[in-house]
């Protein structure tokens, strides 16, 4: 069988830390007061940091830091300066979702440990591939993975860390833009204001909760998971309190040893109506659930009993001690741990009055480590006739011990870094005000929209699905890219599919979604373009995408136009400029759930009364915007385009060219977050 997994805690106070520790936590994963994408956890504070690292260096367990949310340039030198600030404390490794972030770690701290945060979207062994190829040490893929996936991935040279309990979102992480379309919080900021847990419904159902799943647990897994290959079994929860984690860790750690774990218990601390491992199976069903006052009412009985799982520290270092009493010499204690040694010196022994002291009576004090992370292993002594010393004296001495071998095993468990490199310059781009109109790029969804846009549109993305002779009788070759699926469940069925694209059709260009298809496209030798799910939010996402050989890329849709303007990047970039947005990507369909297939309605309905439309996909499904982004009477404002792009959704051909042609949808419409901006 396969080496034992780490278990990764989550910790999103200094109390949960140590809960999570205690309980037994081989790794901890924490955010800072910035960057981090939680940002209504408590946190850490520098200072709180630097305890938190020294706590977990003590027991030998590591701390990974989440700096994984987008962000702006105007944030680059402040987080510069705080991934060198951290290196310098210490920290085991960073997960990262932004491109220009990993770029700026690279080019301060160049021996950083770079994890791939779930928030990329990474579904594929070929995005796991590339993403080692660019410097990153482990991937945590998206939590929507069958086993059969995971395991492939598992066979790339690069660390797996896999979400095995605790909350689910509903979209793809790094894939929903719905808290910040609905109230500018945004999921990529660490804002996420979770509003996929109100009410919505297909079927104008008030009590439904259309996007709310169950919690995920793969604990009675965990023998899979280890035989896969799988590195790291995380827990989510950094908005959790202490107790959840302690338990959640403690009976992961029992199902690692072979124990069954106690699922009863662990929903009664917290779940949605109970659990799910519908997407490690495959077997989608029933995958929905909402908090509920029975889950509530448990949880209070249990926890006072939970307390006592981190009362104390773990003792997880064996000390072997020699214990050196003579008389007229000072009192030395010698204490072993590995490779880690220190001694300790006192005062001279006295006379005894009575009973002198032996080794059962330094054993005694010398074993009573209860408060430190170390336990006594083998004691010898080399004690005179006749001598005494007391018992607070070897006590004393046991203290100064514990003190100097924590510090010994702290150092030696802390990472050194070379925090000396500077940050790399941003390109000096003089830009010609534009002239013309602004060259426009179309995505469809159908081939009569494709074929409709050809004529108006500088380029048409369009699925790889529905490319065959007929379309491409009636489109220019040189005008199509190809849009693979957003998420990708087969990639060798979809490699093969592009390289027959390739070859049959002579179509050379891929619209990139996520590190997959990039990883994909390049493998195949074709032309990027990127899409804003890639959630390029700073100038150095760009140019590093740039480097990747990506020419051209959609900005982010939670930019503001100011953001957007200011980008220093030679890469070309796109603005949205009409359609609705994907308020989620999500591999569970929430009307199937609630109506079934047959009965789709097509949209849901939110508690306030607007629908959002649902566009449909083998694979997958996407929650879209109820009212429709358009720019089309602001293209000026938007100066830092080099294309916009339209997002058509059911439109016919007529629609479709008016779109295109920029014309008002008579429908309600949004500026989206152009002017408003996010958290």
């Amino acid at each position: 069988m396969s080496q034992t997994p780490e278990i990764l805690a989550p910790a999103g106070s200094p109390e949960t830390l140590t809960a999570a520790l205690r309980a037994g936590a081989d790794a901890v994963y924490v955010g800072g007061k910035r960057f981090s994408a939680r940002s209504s956890a408590a946190n850490f504070s520098d200072e709180e940091l630097t305890e938190a690292l020294r706590l977990c260096h003590s027991y030998g367990a590591k701390l990974y830091l989440a700096v994984n949310t987008v962000i702006s340039d105007d944030e680059v030198q402040s987080f510069a300066d705080y991934i060198r600030l951290t290196s310098e404390l210490g920290v085991d490794g960073y997960i990262v979702q932004d491109w220009g972030a990993a770029q700026i770690m690279r080019s301060v701290v160049p021996d950083a440990v770079l994890h791939a945060s779930t928030q990329m979207s990474v579904h594929t062994a070929a995005a796991a591939r590339l993403l080692r190829s660019l410097g990153y040490v482990r991937v945590v893929p998206a939590r929507e993975l069958g086993k059969d996936v995971l395991e492939r991935i598992c066979r790339e040279d690069v660390e797996v860390e896999v979400f095995v309990h605790g909350a689910l979102c509903m979209s793809v992480s790094g894939q929903c833009y719905m808290s910040a379309m609905i109230g500018s919080r945004s999921a990529n900021r660490g804002c996420c204001g979770q509003a996929c847990r109100l009410p919505f419904s297909a079927a104008g159902n008030k009590g439904a909760a259309a996007l709310s799943l169950k919690d995920l647990s793969l604990l009675g897994r965990t023998d899979e998971l280890r035989e896969i290959g799988v590195d790291s079994l995380k827990i989510e929860g950094r908005m959790k309190r202490p107790e959840y984690v302690a338990s959640s860790v403690n009976e992961l750690k029992k199902a690692l040893g072979g124990e069954k774990p106690d699922m009863q218990l662990l929903r009664g601390i917290f779940s949605r109506s109970g659990f799910t491992d519908g997407y490690f199976t495959g077997k989608r069903q029933d995958m929905f659930g909402v908090r509920e006052k029975d889950d509530v009412t448990a949880a209070r009985t249990l926890i006072p009993q939970i307390h006592e799982l981190y009362r104390s520290p773990r003792q997880v270092h064996t000390v072997d001690m020699h214990a050196v009493v003579r008389a007229g010499k000072p009192i030395s204690v010698t204490g072993v741990c590995g490779d880690i040694s220190a001694t300790v010196t006192g005062d001279a022994p006295a006379a005894a009055q009575n009973r002198p002291t032996d080794i059962a009576a330094i054993e005694k004090q010398l074993s009573k480590l209860g408060d430190t992370v170390f336990t006594l292993g083998q004691l010898t002594a080399d004690i005179g006739d006749g001598i005494f010393v007391p018992a607070g004296k070897l006590n004393e001495l046991r203290r100064q011990l514990a003190d100097r071998l924590t510090e010994a095993v702290i150092e030696r468990n802390t990472p050194r870094y070379h925090a000396d490199g500077t940050l790399s310059e941003l390109p000096l781009v003089k830009r010609s005000p534009r002239v013309g109109a602004l060259p426009v790029r179309t995505y469809c969804r159908t081939a009569e929209q494709a074929i409709a846009a050809a004529e108006l549109s500088q380029y048409v993305i369009v699925p790889e699905n529905i490319i065959d002779e007929t379309l491409m009788s009636r489109v220019a070759r040189e005008k199509i890219i190809i849009s693979p699926p957003r998420f990708i469940s087969d990639e060798d069925r979809l490699s093969a599919r592009l390289a027959e694209l390739k070859s049959r059709f002579g179509l050379d260009r891929l619209y990139c979604h996520t590190p997959d298809s990039i990883a994909l496209g390049k493998a195949l030798g074709m032309r990027l373009h990127g899409g804003f799910t890639l959630n390029v939010y700073n100038s150095y996402s760009a140019e590093y995408l740039r480097s990747l050989g990506l020419e051209d890329c959609v900005f982010s849709i939670e930019a503001t136009a100011e953001q957007f303007a200011k980008a220093r990047t030679v890469l070309p970039l796109g603005a949205v400029i009409y359609g609705r947005l994907p308020l989620m990507l999500t591999r569970n369909c929430p009307i199937k759930n609630e109506v079934g297939c047959a009965k789709c309605t097509g949209h849901l309905i939110d508690r306030t009364g607007r629908m959002l439309p649902v566009a449909c996909s083998k694979e997958y499904v996407e929650v879209l915007n109820s009212d429709v982004l358009y720019m089309g009477d602001r293209l000026a404002e938007l100066t830092r385009a080099d294309f916009g792009l339209i997002l058509l959704h059911d439109e016919d051909a007529e629609a479709a060219k008016a779109a295109i042609s920029g014309r008002k949808p008579d429908v309600s419409i949004t500026r989206g977050l152009y002017y408003r901006g996010i958290e």
